[in-house]
This record gives structure tokens, sequence and C-alpha cells, in this order.
């Protein structure tokens, strides 16, 4: 079932998310459904998704310390990367 909703948002904001949803291909309604929905999701509809066998297969492949640090590791790449 689909209610109406009315808001009030000022227009330059409108236009923009006009513009944005049009590039988007979407309808500003989708956009902005989708957007609630995201913020009023249940945590326990989250926890409901099955997670599929190739991600189970995955699951543990990688055996970390626990002391490590993955923001260091990465700044450290970056650091490397872009020298």
């Amino acid at each position: 079932m689909e209610t109406k909703l009315t808001l009030r948002l000022n227009d330059r904001v409108i236009e923009r998310a006009k513009k944005y949803a049009k590039k988007q291909r979407t309808s500003l309604s989708k956009m902005i459904e989708s957007y609630l929905d995201s913020l009023t999701k249940d945590e326990s509809t989250e926890q409901e998704t099955e997670i599929t066998p190739l991600i189970k297969s995955l699951s543990g492949v990688i055996d970390l310390p626990d002391d490590f640090d993955y923001k260091k590791e990465y700044r450290d790449y970056i650091t490397e990367k872009y020298k």
C-alpha cells in the first residue's frame, strides 16, 4: 500500500534533489523512500539476510593477529602508493 506524503523543503534542495534523482534514473519519491527505509530498518531484519555459500567459503580465509591495525596499514599503503 502506498500513501501520499507532503513535505516542506527549501526550493534549492528540491531542485538539486530532482537533478540528482534524474541522473540516478529514479524518481524523487523512490529516492526518499529508499533513504527513509535505510534509516529505519530494524536490525533484526538485517540479520535475517542469508549468507551465500561463496561468502561462507571465504569466511576465515585470512588470519590476522589480534593487534592488527588496518587503518595504519591502509595509511602506509596509500602513502607508499602516492610517493
